[in-house]
């Protein structure tokens, strides 16, 4: 359960994050001309000329301004898990960093298994953090260090690493985010169920893990041992039912200020 001087919290930092994604969005729209926007969009594979054509000016700055936030969206998931993690754990930091030192063997191991996700080959999680583990023990010489997007140490003192990324990863995601979370196991030296780490998705796009289909991520990674899907990353964060409780934060700021949003975006020059 989310507690109500928290629930304010995040409404007030969800409100402040929407007013500087309008602002800087009109801030753009006013230093760089149409024929800029244009030759960028080009640039990226994004120009739909025939959709400029058709579409009123509004509504091309509203759906510019959509597709900017919902790239930006996401780093809201970080500091809202971290405001309910606050009230649930004993502790909780975002931008986690571990200094340490592995071992050449230890180094090899966590290669080899960006390697065989590399390869379009699945890596077992569990295993594969074990061996890593277990290849640290002989002399750590090799200078190394992991940031971590969420971190938490639960009231029993299990500790939690999430890198809470895209639901939908492409190649290189998934092979960077595997690297930090065995980087992480392996400077932390104890693992499971002492030491967590996961790949977190705030969000299943799918609906249901049983539905979920991103072909990538359902080929490529260890969907049971290293994917935390939408309630099972919340549930950890705060409690059963967050999601929901949450998703309804996000909902009461938007009908709050659905209105001055769009109104800012169809009628600001």
């Amino acid at each position: 359960m989310i507690k109500e001087i928290t629930r304010e919290k995040i409404k007030g930092y969800l409100e402040g994050f929407l007013e500087a994604q309008l602002e800087k969005h009109k801030k753009k729209l006013s230093e760089e001309p149409e024929e800029v926007i244009r030759a960028a969009d080009a640039k990226d594979g994004k120009l739909k000329p025939f959709h400029l054509a058709i579409l009123p000016p509004e509504a091309v700055r509203i759906f510019a301004f959509e597709r900017s936030f919902s790239t930006r969206l996401g780093t809201t998931f970080e500091e809202c898990a971290k405001l309910i993690a606050l009230d649930n754990h004993k502790e909780a930091e975002r931008g986690k960093k571990l200094v340490g030192e592995i071992s050449s063997n230890c180094r090899t191991e966590i290669e080899r298994a960006r390697a065989t996700i590399d390869s379009g080959r699945t890596i077992d999680f569990r295993k594969t953090t074990l061996s890593v583990i277990k290849a640290n023990k002989v002399k750590a010489d090799q200078a190394t260090h992991t940031i971590t997007d969420l971190y938490l140490k639960t009231k029993d003192d299990r500790e939690f690493y999430f890198e809470i990324k895209s639901p939908k990863p492409n190649k290189g995601q998934a092979v960077e985010v595997t690297e930090r979370l065995l980087k992480t196991q392996a400077l932390r030296h104890m693992g499971p169920p002492r030491i967590n780490t996961y790949y977190a998705m705030a969000y299943n796009p799918y609906g249901s893990r049983s539905a979920y289909r991103h072909s990538f991520a359902v080929h490529h990674l260890d969907m049971k041992n290293q994917i935390l899907l939408e309630d099972e990353f919340w549930d950890i964060v705060g409690g059963p039912g967050t999601f929901a409780e949450l998703l309804s934060i996000y909902h009461e700021v938007g009908q709050e200020k659905g209105r001055q949003v769009m109104d800012r975006l169809a009628y600001e020059s």
